[in-house]
């Protein structure tokens, strides 16, 4: 029993170093493979959140009740010709407590006509009343902006749905806001993950 363990032993072919220098190369090259995607995918993260998609927290409560401070939304670059109804990250050099840039919700585009009556907290774009059920309540404050007015090429008219409680262009500290100032629009809620029921203005 003995002499036959022995003989098999004997018998058995040798390791073959090609064989294990082929398998270590085959790991390596797998490693490689594992690092260089994982180098990719962090490009093209850091190019998608640097140019295309951006996180922002909203500050201060002027967007009631549709966002609330501290909320974090995720922002597109993509869109360069903001559109009635869209929220706007808005980076016009402003004469707020800050300076920062804010958040607010575009009500007109270049070349519309927009009034207020502030009696009935009724807005109105090119004669037409807005059926607005996204504000907090309606539209009962002037600032220093004179109506009607008429949007100027380029530009938007913004305001925030906490309409009595938002600094926007019904004040000269904002006013009208140059497009090449408008960063992107709201395209979801990202903290709390929530739909943003009046994202674009109507239910969605």
């Amino acid at each position: 029993m003995k002499i036959t363990e022995y003989r098999k032993y004997y018998d058995a072919p040798p390791k073959n170093p090609k064989v294990n220098k082929s398998a270590d190369q085959s790991k390596a090259s797998n490693m490689f493979d594992w690092v260089q995607s994982v180098v990719v995918a962090i490009v093209v993260l850091f190019v998608l959140f640097a140019f295309v998609l951006r996180p922002v927290r909203v500050e201060g409560e002027s967007m009631l009740p549709t966002l609330q401070d501290g909320d974090w939304l995720l922002l597109s670059a993509f869109d360069v010709e903001p559109e009635y109804g869209e929220i706007v990250v808005v980076t016009q050099p402003n004469r707020t407590r800050t300076g920062e840039p804010i958040i607010k919700r575009v009500i007109a585009t270049e070349g519309q006509q927009v009034d207020i009556d502030f009696e009935q907290g009724i807005v109105y774009v090119d004669g037409k009343k807005l059926t607005e059920p996204y504000i907090k309540e309606l539209t009962y404050r002037p600032f220093d902006v004179t109506f009607p007015l008429t949007v100027p090429e380029g530009c938007v008219f913004v305001m925030g749905d906490n309409r009595n409680d938002s600094l926007d262009s019904r004040s000269t500290r904002i006013g009208f806001v140059d497009e090449r100032y408008v960063l992107g629009s709201v395209k979801l809620r990202l903290f709390p993950f929530e739909p943003i029921k009046y994202r674009t203005g109507v239910e969605e």
